[in-house]
């Protein structure tokens, strides 16, 4: 479900996100991810329904993969 933002907060959130997408460590992941996805394919592997997960570094269902395993991310340490 999407959030209800006010013509402006969806504006602002939608500049935030492209200035987080477009960070070196986003851009770094992005390409990673599609390198090993690449070379998953290649070898054979099924990553239907599947992402790279850069903390635990293997392939994980989209649901797992989200929210730091189901913990939240509030607690997760900051770089």
């Amino acid at each position: 479900m999407s959030q209800k933002l006010t013509r402006r907060a969806r504006a602002a959130k939608a500049k935030r996100d492209l200035r987080y997408a477009k960070s070196k460590d986003r851009k770094w992941k992005k390409a990673d991810s599609q390198k090993k996805r690449r070379a998953a394919k290649k070898a054979g592997r099924s990553l239907t329904g599947k992402d790279y997960d850069h903390k635990d570094r293997k392939f994980k269902t989209i649901r797992k993969n989200r929210g730091n395993d189901g913990k939240g991310t509030k607690k997760e340490k900051r770089k």
